[in-house]
């Protein structure tokens, strides 16, 4: 059997615990905190106006800010993706969508209440990517970075995991970062539609794995 297979068959056979903690061993990582925002959580947001429940993505709440801390504790870069869908900046087939749905209100427009944070809060050092679609890499600087910090692995948290996460995910992993999600750091205003991303995630693209899974493998390292 060649080294390449004996790798795959060590890999097979480890748990998930094991697997995260030789990946985040083994490579450079960042936590990347996708679109804690008042338009995507607030009970008032754009999404609630929606008609979507917004309810999931407030109960992450705690379970981020405690990974948010262990990584700031590790010196794990934190990085977050903000949206910013300004009708002038997103592409025509996004505006061609929000039209579509009937809702006339912005979303995430810079100097509204919208665009502001939600639960978890960047600090002054942390580097914030703005984008204006749903994939953070639509941001060139954002990919830029991390090969300049030659950071390997993106531990995703944030909302909405089957939206913007996702599209940030398969972009990650086609440019070929290793993925690994958060599980109870991360959520959707649909809870199937939340259910299959992950499950896209465990058979074709990462991990995913628990805040306290993340938070031993960090500690480990550090």
């Amino acid at each position: 059997m060649g080294q390449h297979s004996l790798n795959q068959a060590k890999t097979a056979n480890l748990s998930l615990g094991d697997q995260v903690l030789d990946l985040l061993s083994e490579t450079r990582s960042a936590l990347l905190v996708v679109d804690m925002q008042e338009d995507f959580c607030a009970a008032d947001g754009y999404v609630s106006e929606l008609g979507l429940d917004t309810t999931p993505c407030r109960k992450i709440i705690p379970e981020l800010q405690e990974l948010v801390e262990v990584a700031r504790d590790g010196k794990i870069p934190v990085l977050w993706a903000v949206a910013n869908y300004d009708e002038a900046l997103i592409p025509p087939s996004m505006l061609r969508r929000k039209k579509q749905s009937g809702v006339a209100r912005t979303c995430c427009v810079p100097g509204t209440k919208g665009f502001e944070p939600f639960g978890v809060i960047p600090s002054d050092d942390e580097l914030r990517f703005i984008k204006h679609s749903y994939s953070l890499f639509t941001n060139p600087d954002f990919e830029k970075h991390l090969r300049h910090e030659n950071i390997e692995t993106l531990v995703f948290s944030g909302v909405q995991t089957n939206v913007c996460i996702e599209a940030t995910i398969r972009e990650a992993f086609n440019h070929g970062f290793h993925v690994i999600v958060a599980e109870d750091c991360v959520a959707s205003h649909t809870l199937a539609l939340h259910e299959a991303t992950l499950t896209n995630v465990r058979a074709l693209i990462g991990l995913v794995a628990s805040s306290a899974e993340l938070t031993k493998a960090w500690q480990a390292k550090k």
